[in-house]
């Protein structure tokens, strides 16, 4: 059969009928063969999720083109530049399957895909796999994928042998290297990505993970390739940044000042009481409470970078110092790996779960190893559904309590929580209580009381928390502040009905959009132990830098990323990442020359200390 005119390697001496059908032979079943490595990269996409997602794969073209499309030309490329069909089919499965394969057994053990930046972190990535004890023994769907890559090799081996002079693949391959053009323009288009791929239906859209393989593999891997890198910002020089940080000298917490410290973000918490103008709102009842904490703490402006929804920017953004922030790959700098290396037990909590933005793995990557969610502690504390603040905030205590019974570490506990996450129900009233006086329409009423209703309860239960904190013989320091300002409705309709300005080109609105409250309390042992007093108004400080107002607070010098990042700080308390700065304790949108030159020395030290781990 292998002597068969069709299975030769050259189409020479054949008449015109049969050398077409030769090229035809050859070129088609490359064509399948590129198609199968296609589908079998889609067979390996979803992990251990459900098997119905390789079949919405092909419900929705569109995402089975962009995944098989570049497997085709690839392999198209490779054999117009090796000039065989079956070492163009190996070289090419090798690589598909290869990173579909790392995909799959990532997926299954870190429920984490394998993202375009990942690449350059193979090496820590084998290491661990080394240590981590996982089992990668094959199954049978690798077994399957081996296969198939077997016997594609050894068919085209047989039976697809033609090989086009180097003269006739030379402008074919100059061909298909311009048509990478486009399909990489296909493959990096957000609104592509974004909208023309959901695919929902079997998944939830709320994990970024799920959302990630809902597309396959090839297409978001390469899409990956375009989101979440770490770019230099301009004029960066590397050997001057290493040498600015390395000028400061690491300093450890003395020993009788180091205190513990609590870090609560509460969700789209936000004090309406500060805006002006509004009328028809019982503002004192919703919030006596949380002005009474006010008094007895040091509070200011804390400004974000987000509206309604992306809490976990200022979470990272506090927890690492970072106004930029990117998808979190690998181990990277952050005060959580600071309070280990001081001896600290660090943990936390999060009510929901441990799958969303994919806290599950990035808070390892920023030194807090051990991390309580709805998996593996809340769901048996709490049969509603997500763990309300009445649960949380006592469960907090007690994991504090168990530190303190315990191993008796320092600790450093954040936590994030749930309660107060819209939207907001506009049909009734959840808690029963009222706030409004009636003058608003339905829908607005619902959504105000709603919200209110629950900010009431958070600084009732915060309440509970810090008395319990208050009589403690350990000297403890809470730190909390709001994520952002909540949801009030779609297109903001609530905010628009209460008259609140939110034009962010005015300073009013640019508060009123972006600014929450930030509150630094601490009981009589911490006093004692720091020497101050912990109450007043303080600077309003962006989420960055919240840490270096902790830190100056509890009269830390920390390491050299805190005490360079300081100085920064010390002349622009704020920077955010949407255009609005404090300077001289005035808003601005324009630095003037210190500032300007704070901020170019603040983002070369951001991104020297995000891509240099030193822990």
């Amino acid at each position: 059969m292998k002597n068969f005119w069709l299975f030769q390697p050259s189409a020479a001496g054949l008449s015109g009928g049969k050398k077409a059908a030769f090229w035809l032979w050859n070129g088609l079943v490359l064509l399948l063969a590129g198609l199968c490595l296609g589908g079998l990269s889609l067979f390996f996409a979803y992990g251990d999720y459900p098997d119905i997602l390789m079949k919405s794969y092909f419900q929705h073209p569109l995402i089975a083109v962009l995944n098989i499309l570049p497997v085709v030309l690839g392999l198209f490329l490779v054999y117009f530049l090796v000039g065989r069909p079956w070492l163009a089919f190996l070289i090419t499965g090798v690589v598909v399957w290869g990173f579909s394969l790392g995909n799959y057994y990532k997926l299954r053990f870190r429920d984490d895909p394998l993202m375009f930046e990942d690449i350059r972190h193979i090496r820590e990535a084998g290491s661990i796999a080394l240590t981590a004890n996982y089992d990668l023994t094959p199954d049978k769907r690798v077994w399957f994928g081996l296969l198939c890559l077997i016997f594609g090799t050894v068919f085209l081996w047989f039976l697809v042998r033609g090989r086009l002079r180097w003269k006739a693949r030379l402008p074919l391959l100059l061909a298909g290297v311009l048509l990478c053009v486009p399909v990489w323009k296909l493959c990096a288009d957000k609104n592509i990505y974004n909208a023309k791929t959901q695919n929902y239906d079997y998944i939830n859209r709320w994990s970024s993970t799920q959302v990630y393989f809902s597309k396959g593999f090839v297409y978001p891997f390469l899409h990956s390739a375009t989101t979440g890198t770490i770019k230099a910002p301009a004029g960066y020089n590397q050997r001057e940044t290493a040498a600015l940080l390395a000028s400061y000298e690491d300093a450890d917490i003395p020993a009788e000042k180091q205190v513990d410290v609590i870090v609560l973000q509460l969700e789209a918490f936000a004090d309406f009481s500060r805006f002006e103008g509004v009328e028809g709102i019982d503002f004192e009842k919703a919030y006596e409470v949380y002005h009474e904490i006010e008094a007895e703490s040091y509070t200011g402006n804390l400004l974000t970078n987000i509206f309604a929804g992306g809490t976990v920017n200022t979470e990272r953004a506090v927890l690492t110092g970072f106004a930029d922030q990117w998808n979190y790959r690998v181990n990277t700098n952050s005060y959580g790996w600071y309070f280990q290396d001081q001896g600290y037990t660090v943990e936390g909590s999060h009510p929901s779960y441990a799958w969303f933005y994919n806290r599950q793995n990035v808070n390892g990557y920023l030194g807090i190893p051990t991390y309580y969610y709805y998996e593996n502690r809340y769901s048996d504390l709490y049969t509603g559904g997500i763990a309300t603040d009445n649960v949380l905030f006592p469960e907090i205590f007690r994991l504090y309590e168990e530190n303190r019974d315990g191993e008796g570490k320092p600790y450093f506990s954040f936590n994030v929580t749930y309660q107060g996450h819209g939207p907001y129900d506009t049909e009734s009233v959840w808690r029963g209580m009222h706030y409004t006086d009636g003058r608003y329409s339905t829908a607005t009423t619902n959504i105000v009381d709603n919200y209110l209703g629950s900010v009431s309860d958070t600084a009732e239960q915060l309440r509970k928390l810090l008395d319990d904190f208050a009589v403690e013989e350990r000297p403890v320091v809470v730190v909390g502040f709001g994520d952002h300002k909540p949801w009030l409705g779609d297109g903001n309709s609530a905010y628009q009905e209460l008259g609140i300005n939110l034009n962010t080109s005015t300073e009013e609105g640019f508060y009123n959009y972006y600014g929450t409250r930030y509150f630094l309390w601490a009981n009589d042992a911490a006093k004692k132990a720091l020497g101050k007093d912990f109450v007043g108004e303080g600077p309003d400080v962006s989420s960055c830098f919240l840490m270096n107002l902790l830190f100056d607070l509890c009269g830390w010098e920390g390491n050299a990323w805190t005490q360079a990042t300081t100085d920064v700080w010390q002349v622009i308390p704020a920077v955010t990442t949407v255009g609005g700065y404090v300077q001289d304790g005035q808003f601005t949108e324009t630095l003037d020359e210190a500032g300007q030159k704070a901020l170019e020395t603040y983002k070369a030290l951001e991104y020297y200390y995000g891509t240099h781990f030193r822990y």
